[in-house]
């Protein structure tokens, strides 16, 4: 009799067991549909009228403010204003100029915005001659300022005004100008001292500070920047492998620095080259059956914290793009999709330390979503 019992609560529980592992193989099979049917192939003109009151909101809200600077004597402590009467919006330098970057997209792709023309209004006050001379005039001074984070954002705007055919542009491509030709100067002249990459998931990211920059170089055909940017990518990348993703995120990562440093070099490497040096480089990648946890925020006032909404508009960014040149990679595309599904909700509401930032990196995220 006893033998029975245990012969019964034992065929009791491994039921029990298999009914489990069904229902959650049930569970997981419906998640990935539900992901797979949500997808952003691209930005609507109802999403770019939702986003655009982002960078409107702060791109001329002076407080608060961080100006990251480094005080020279006592003239240093003036406003946000004076000091960066271009860029002085949207709580620090970069995120203003990102912000520029974001209308200037979107007015580029939807001239039928709702506030288009309130958008050309305050572009052009702005991004004016004078102003501009003057964020020049606080680089001379200050020639490290967003080393290289922002000057890779303000070459990012100066090539999308480039490619932007329209009068509005090329009055504001010609006053930004002394400013990209400062930064172009400045990763000419900083790049071959940097003996060792950054490999952290915030600003000073190497990686990240080479994408644009390469890709403005590209598009202007600004050769001796485009083969500096080369030649220092490979020194600091081609050797490495085995990126420790599982280590991401880190607490305040708005970056991967595995998948920036992959960005950087499906760039530079020639397409199959490139693929052999991802599979030994994030091999875990190729699997189809890969997955990756979102980055999660606790509390989207925090400004650090929310940087990990940041992580999961870049990551996709990242993944649409080496799903769309590697097609043994198709599957990467509906990790980014979740990615963008996960932290799009949240990016339009009062949290005005991830609003003023983050709508410029999910608008870069939507336009690589194809």
């Amino acid at each position: 009799m006893y033998r029975k019992l245990c012969y019964i609560l034992v065929i009791s529980l491994l039921t029990t067991v298999w009914v489990s592992c069904e229902q959650r193989a049930e569970k997981k099979e419906e998640s990935v549909a539900k992901t797979s049917e949500t997808t952003f192939h691209h930005l609507t003109l109802e999403e770019a009228n939702r986003l655009v009151e982002l960078p409107l909101h702060c791109m001329q809200t002076e407080y608060p403010n961080r100006l990251g600077q480094t005080l020279i004597d006592s003239t240093s402590l003036r406003s946000p204003k004076v000091l960066h009467p271009a860029f002085y919006g949207c709580f620090d330098w970069h995120s203003s100029v990102h912000g520029h970057w974001m209308l200037v997209s979107l007015l580029e792709q939807f001239p039928d915005l709702e506030k288009a023309d309130l958008v050309r209004q305050k572009l052009r006050e702005n991004i004016s001659a004078e102003n501009i001379l003057q964020e020049v005039a606080y680089f001379e001074d200050e020639p490290s300022y967003e080393r290289t984070y922002g000057w890779a954002w303000l070459l990012k705007l100066a090539q999308e005004l480039r490619e932007w055919n329209d009068p509005l542009a090329r009055e504001l491509e010609q006053n930004l100008q002394p400013l990209t030709d400062l930064v172009v100067r400045s990763y000419i002249d900083f790049l071959p001292k940097l003996n060792y990459p950054i490999r952290v998931g915030e600003h000073s990211n190497t990686a990240f500070g080479l994408t644009f920059a390469y890709d403005y170089a590209k598009a202007t055909q600004q050769q001796e920047l485009l083969s500096l940017i080369e030649k220092r990518a490979k020194d600091f990348y081609l050797e490495d492998s085995d990126c420790p993703i599982s280590w991401e995120p880190s607490g305040y990562d708005f970056l991967s620095p595995c998948l920036e440093e992959a960005d950087i070099m499906r760039r530079v490497l020639p397409a199959e080259e490139f693929k052999g040096w991802l599979e030994k480089f994030l091999p875990q990648l190729k699997d189809p059956d890969f997955n990756w946890e979102q980055g999660k925020v606790s509390e989207r006032s925090d400004g650090k914290l929310v940087h990990l909404d940041g992580v999961n508009f870049s990551r996709a960014w990242c993944l649409y793009a080496i799903a769309r040149d590697v097609p043994e990679y198709r599957h990467l595309k509906e990790i980014a999709n979740a990615h963008i599904a996960h932290s799009l909700p949240h990016i339009v509401d009062d949290n005005y330390m991830g609003t003023h930032w983050l709508g410029s990196f999910a608008v870069y995220a939507l336009q690589n979503a194809h």
